[in-house]
C-alpha cells in the first residue's frame, strides 16, 4: 500500500505552499538538475511580478502578485495553464486602506483545496476571498472591516491553511468585545461557505510586532489532529485543529514568531531570530516534544542550534534538518541531535523555505539566485545556480520557494513566472492524495465541547439568523450533536421562535452574543447587527472608548468639551499615531459621510483629521495645509491633494462622496468652517479607474496632537 501511495505521488500537484504533506518534501523523480534563462529546461515563462510561493492544482498555477503604474496600482491573484503557460484568469484583491506599499503587495501565497478545486487568497489589506477554479467569487470575508485586522507598512501576510472542511488563517486584530484588545488570533471558517467556525485567542499577552507572518501546519500527534504555529507574541501554539482548543504552548521568543513549524512524528523544529528568552544570543532553531500539553517551555524541549532563523521554513527529510539562517547560510542539521552536519553559503539574504525532490535541494535567495543543490553526509554539492536580474541589470528579487508538480518546478519572482522541467517529458496530470498523517487516537465519543455556527455575524436589525450546534469528543474527533439545546441570548435584542433561528427586533445598532446549552457544555456565537442609513452620532450617550459595535476603538476616547461631549484620537502611549475608526457595517454603498472635525498643534506638530467612505479617505491634513482624498495611504495612486489653509482649535465640516459609474468611482470631498453654509461646490475630486465597491464608514486621524469629531452623520446618497 505504502509503495501504491508514492506513486501515485510521484506526479503530484502542490495545493498549498510547502506541498501536498506541508513538509516541502516531494515525491517527484526524474527532475531536472540544471536549467538556464536562455533556453535549457526552460518550459515557459511568463512576465508576472511576485514574491510568494505559486500553487498547482488541477492543471493551473495560482499566483499572487502586483501589477499596473500610478492610478492601475493592484494586488492581484492569477491562474496559468500549468503546461503551457496561458494565462486564464486574473483578479484584482482590493487595497483599500492598507499602508503596505505596492511592492510588498501579494506577499501571502495562495492555498487550494484539493477537494472542491477552490482558491483561497489573503491580500495585505484584509480582503480574505475564496474563488473556483474559473476565478468567480465564491465567497468573501473582508478581515480588516469584520475583525479589525491589522495592516502594517511590512506588509507581512500569513497563507492560509486548508483542513477538512475548514479553511485557518491567523490575523493580529483588535475587534469589538472580547476581541477588543489586540492579540494574535486564529480564525477558521467554513471553506464552503465562509462561515465563522471557530476564533480563537491562544495568547494573554499582545503581539511583540503586529507585523507578523508566522503560518501554521496541521499534523497528528500523540493521536490528535492538530493547528501548530508560531505566533506574533513570541510563543508556538498547539491548537486542537477542529475545535481551536489550545493543547500546548512553548515560549520561544521575546520577539516575534516569523518561521512556520515543521513537524516530523511527535518532534515540532521551529526557529525565530529576535531576542531568546534565556540566552543572550538572537534566534535558535529548536525541536519540540508535541506530545504534552499545558505550558511546556521548560519540559518539552528537545535540542537547539544558535542559527537565527527568522523566515525560512525548516526541510526535514532523511533524518536531516536543513535550515537557512537570515544571512542564506544553508545547514544540515540532525534531527535527533540539532548537531551541524554541514554548512553551505547561498547569498546574503535568506528568506524563502528549501523544497525536497528527487534527491536534491531547490532552494532560493532572495538577490535572485536560484540553487539546485544535492546533498551528501558531510557536504552538499551544488548542480546549478542561476541569477536572475531585472532588464536594467539589478537582481529581481527572489522571496518564492519553488512548487514542484507534474514533473516540473514552478517559481515566482519580481522578473516573472518560471515553469522548468525536461522538454521530452510528457505532461501528465495526477491528483495529490491526501496529506500523510497519523492515525488518529480514538475518543471516547461523548460531547466535551460544543461550537455554534457561525461563531460571529455581522448583520441587518431585523434580520433572523440560523445556527447549528456541533459537538466534539475529548480527542477533537466530531459526534453527534445533542439534541436539548437550551437557546438563549446576552446583551440582544431578540429571541429564538424556533430552535436554532434568531429573530433579531429593533432598528437600532447592537451587538451581543448567542448561547447555547447542553447540560455543562456551552457555546456562543458573536453577533453585530446594524439599522439602515441614515446613522447620527454625536456621542452625548456615548462613555469610555466608544460604541460596542466600533472597530478599532481603542485609540479613541469620548471626552467633555466646551458642555458636551466629543470623540478625541488623542496621542497613543505608543505606537503609530495614525489609526482608523470603522462605525459602519462592512460591505456598506452608497451613502454620504459628514463629520466636524477639530485639529491642535503641540510644538510643531498638527494632527490630520478625515473621514472614510467606501475604502476612500478625506484627509485635512494640518502641516501641510491640504486637503486630500485618497484610498491607498501608502501608495497614492490615485491621491489629490490641494492647498486649504486651516486653523487648529476650530471646528470644521468635511464631507466625503462616492460615486459608481459602470468603469470608475468618483470621489468627491468638501470641507467648510462649522456654522458657515455649505459650498455648492465640491473643493477636491478624483476618480478611480479600478474602484472600491463598498466599505464601511469611518473616521481617521494622525495625532501627535489630539484631534477631534463631533456630530457623524452617514445618509444614503441621493445623487440620481
Amino acid at each position: 500500500m505504502l509503495s501504491l501511495v508514492a506513486a501515485a505521488a510521484s506526479a503530484a500537484e502542490w495545493p498549498d505552499w510547502r506541498g501536498p504533506n506541508r513538509d516541502g518534501v516531494s515525491e517527484e523523480t526524474g527532475l531536472i538538475s540544471s536549467w538556464s534563462k536562455d533556453g535549457e529546461n526552460l518550459i515557459w515563462r511568463q512576465d508576472f511580478v511576485g514574491r510568494s510561493t505559486p500553487i498547482v492544482l488541477r492543471g493551473r498555477v495560482f499566483v499572487t502578485g502586483r501589477t499596473g503604474a500610478g492610478p492601475t496600482q493592484r494586488e492581484i491573484v492569477a491562474a496559468f495553464d500549468a503546461q503551457t503557460g496561458e494565462k486564464v484568469w486574473q483578479r484584482d484583491i482590493s487595497t483599500a486602506l492598507t499602508t503596505v506599499p505596492f511592492t510588498r503587495t501579494g506577499w501571502a501565497s495562495p492555498v487550494g483545496d484539493p477537494e472542491t478545486g477552490y482558491i483561497y487568497v489573503q491580500g495585505v489589506a484584509g480582503p480574505f476571498v475564496c474563488f473556483d477554479q474559473d476565478g468567480n467569487v465564491v465567497w468573501e470575508r473582508h478581515l480588516y472591516e469584520e475583525f479589525g485586522r491589522y495592516s502594517g507598512y511590512g506588509g507581512r501576510t500569513h497563507t492560509p491553511l486548508v483542513d477538512e472542511d475548514r479553511v485557518i488563517v491567523n490575523v493580529i486584530n483588535n475587534s469589538w468585545g472580547k476581541l477588543g484588545p489586540p492579540r494574535h488570533r486564529y480564525f477558521a471558517f467554513d471553506k464552503r461557505t465562509g462561515d465563522v467556525l471557530w476564533i480563537t485567542t491562544p495568547g494573554p499577552e499582545p503581539p511583540a510586532d503586529l507585523n507578523a507572518q508566522g503560518n501554521g501546519t496541521i499534523a497528528v500527534i500523540d493521536g490528535r489532529r492538530l493547528y501548530v504555529g508560531g505566533s506574533a507574541d513570541g510563543w508556538v501554539y498547539a491548537l486542537d485543529a477542529r475545535t481551536g482548543k489550545k493543547i500546548w504552548e512553548f515560549r520561544l521568543s521575546k520577539g516575534y514568531i516569523n518561521s512556520t513549524p515543521t513537524v516530523l512524528g511527535s518532534r515540532v523544529i521551529v526557529g525565530h531570530s529576535e531576542e531568546n528568552i534565556d540566552v543572550p544570543e538572537m534566534g535558535r532553531v529548536i525541536a519540540i516534544d508535541g506530545t504534552g500539553t499545558g505550558e511546556i517551555t521548560t519540559t518539552h524541549e528537545l535540542w537547539r542550534a544558535p542559527i537565527a532563523m527568522g523566515f525560512p521554513t525548516p526541510l526535514v527529510h532523511g533524518g536531516r534538518a536543513y535550515v537557512m539562517d537570515n544571512s542564506a547560510n544553508f545547514f544540515a542539521l540532525d534531527v535527533e541531535t540539532g548537531a551541524v552536519k554541514w554548512e553551505h553559503n547561498l547569498g546574503t539574504v535568506g528568506k524563502s523555505a528549501p523544497v525536497w525532490a528527487d534527491g536534491k535541494i531547490y532552494v532560493t535567495e532572495v538577490n535572485g539566485w536560484f540553487h539546485i543543490l544535492e546533498p551528501g553526509e558531510d557536504g552538499v554539492k551544488t548542480l546549478d545556480s542561476d541569477q536572475l536580474t531585472m532588464p536594467e541589470g539589478r537582481y529581481a528579487e527572489l522571496y518564492a520557494s519553488p512548487a514542484i508538480a507534474y514533473g516540473r518546478i514552478y517559481f515566482t519572482t519580481e522578473e516573472g513566472l518560471y515553469c522548468l522541467g525536461d522538454p521530452k517529458r510528457p505532461f501528465e496530470l495526477k491528483p495529490s492524495p491526501p496529506q500523510r498523517l497519523a492515525e488518529e487516537r480514538k475518543g471516547s465519543g461523548q460531547p466535551t465541547t460544543l461550537l455554534l455556527v457561525p461563531g460571529d455575524v455581522t448583520v441587518k436589525a431585523g434580520d433572523s439568523v440560523s445556527y447549528t450546534v456541533r459537538a466534539f469528543d475529548d480527542m477533537g474527533q466530531s459526534v453527534a450533536a445533542p439534541a436539548n439545546v437550551e437557546w438563549s441570548v446576552e446583551g440582544l435584542r431578540g429571541s429564538f421562535g424556533r430552535p436554532g433561528v434568531l429573530g433579531l427586533t429593533g432598528q437600532g445598532h447592537q451587538t451581543g452574543e448567542v448561547v447555547a446549552k447542553v447540560g455543562e457544555l456551552e457555546a456562543r456565537a458573536r453577533v453585530r447587527a446594524f439599522g439602515d442609513l441614515p446613522f447620527h452620532e454625536d456621542f452625548e450617550s456615548v462613555t469610555g472608548r466608544g460604541r460596542p459595535w466600533w472597530i478599532g476603538a481603542g485609540r479613541y476616547q469620548v471626552i467633555e468639551m466646551d458642555g458636551g461631549k466629543v470623540l478625541e484620537k488623542p496621542l497613543p502611549a505608543s505606537g503609530l499615531p495614525r489609526s482608523a475608526l470603522l462605525i459602519g457595517p462592512p460591505g456598506l454603498e452608497n451613502y454620504v459621510i459628514q463629520a466636524d472635525v477639530r485639529g491642535t498643534q503641540q510644538g510643531r506638530r498638527r494632527s490630520d483629521v478625515g473621514v472614510i467612505n467606501n475604502g476612500y479617505m478625506l484627509d485635512l491634513k494640518g502641516v501641510r495645509q491640504e486637503l486630500e482624498v485618497k484610498t491607498w495611504e501608502a501608495e497614492k495612486r490615485i491621491a489629490v491633494a490641494i492647498p486649504y489653509t486651516w486653523d487648529v482649535d476650530t471646528w470644521y465640516t468635511i464631507k466625503l462622496d462616492v460615486e459608481h459609474g459602470p468603469d470608475k468611482a468618483v470621489v468627491l470631498g468638501k470641507v467648510w468652517k462649522r456654522g458657515e453654509p455649505e459650498p455648492a461646490e465640491w473643493t477636491v475630486r478624483t476618480e478611480d479607474p479600478i474602484p472600491v465597491k463598498s466599505g464601511a464608514p469611518g473616521l481617521i486621524a494622525y495625532s501627535p496632537a489630539s484631534a477631534f469629531f463631533d456630530n457623524v452623520h452617514v445618509t444614503p446618497d441621493q445623487t440620481p
